[in-house]
């Protein structure tokens, strides 16, 4: 009898070239229907994600959590940007190996000219509205959809040149039109940026449920939140239309908003960012965003019958 399988190629490309500048490690998963010896591979980069396959109700654990595979004999983790350069994985039958992951290489940005109201909230009505907002966001990452996750791979939400990867510092330096007072703030870019005119149609990178559709939010702008399963979420801001509502399911490839200008921005372009969540704790403080150009490239793939070939590695 034969065993169908598939072959999960976790990797990424951004047009020819790392986003960041770091290495790209390739390792495959493969998932069959009826599970061998469990195993875990994935985008082996700081920031990148950890796919392992197992017999479904597995626990697995990944650098010191615990899922529990899916019916489709998979679970997920995300790495942060901090991923050790070892991280060890176990099982609950005894099995356990070790996986090596890369360094990230980020730059460090200086963006000056801001306006410091976009930075940060700095009156009275703009607080409100950031708290509103981050209520709002709270309550939707505090809900979770099954789903296939990363293990399908994603496609890019739009069309348009890539403008900042995921990654670099920046430092915000401007002046608040509210209050004319001057600013200065470092943080990190924990999304991708593509230019995008006004009016370009976002689409779902990947399968998913709606948690969240909201045309003003304090910082994101119009924005849209997809849980593709595994807690892993792709977060669409700065939009001027948001098209569906929460719990409307999508495919890959289908419409859900348009880009805009709205929000934290210096200019029309899309924020894709991708969080990865735990599904198993409501500690939402320990969940962290990954890069979204590691999950791209990936095969579109279903489970091979016997009139079609499997699929087997390549780079890209």
């Amino acid at each position: 009898m034969m065993f169908r399988e598939l072959i999960l190629i976790v990797g990424y490309f951004v047009f020819g070239a790392p986003a960041s500048g770091q290495a790209s490690t390739f390792e495959p998963v493969t998932v069959y229907e009826t599970a061998p010896a469990p195993t875990c591979g994935g985008a082996l980069t700081q920031g990148g994600i950890v796919v392992c396959s197992a017999a479904p109700v597995t626990k697995i654990t990944v650098g010191g959590q615990t899922r529990i595979a899916d019916e489709n004999g998979t679970a997920q983790f995300g790495l942060s940007r901090a991923a050790p350069a070892t991280l060890g994985w176990s099982t609950d039958d005894g099995t356990f190996g070790d996986l090596i992951i890369a360094e990230r290489n980020d730059d460090f940005r200086t963006i000056k000219g801001m306006d410091c109201d976009k930075v940060d909230a700095r009156t009275a009505e703009q607080k409100a509205h950031a708290a509103r907002s981050w209520t709002t966001k709270a309550d939707a990452f505090a809900t979770f959809h099954d789903g296939r996750g990363a293990m399908d791979g994603f496609i890019l939400p739009a069309e348009g040149p890539p403008t900042s990867p995921f990654g670099p510092t920046r430092k915000y330096i401007g002046v608040s039109k509210a209050t004319g007072e001057s600013c200065t703030k470092t943080s990190v870019h924990r999304g991708y940026d593509m230019a995008t005119p006004v009016g370009t149609p976002v689409i779902a990178p990947a399968a998913g449920t709606i948690i969240l559709s909201d045309p003003d939010l304090y910082y994101e702008g119009g924005a849209v939140f997809l849980d593709h399963g595994q807690g892993v979420t792709s977060v669409f801001m700065h939009l001027s239309e948001v098209l569906l509502e929460p719990g409307d399911k999508v495919e890959r490839g289908d419409l859900i908003a348009k880009t805009g200008n709205t929000g934290r921005t210096t200019g029309p372009h899309l924020h894709w960012a991708v969080k990865a969540r735990n599904p198993g704790s409501d500690k939402r403080g320990d969940d962290f965003y990954i890069d979204p150009a590691l999950l791209l490239g990936l095969p579109l793939v279903d489970l091979p019958t016997e009139d079609a070939p499997i699929l087997a590695p390549t780079d890209q």
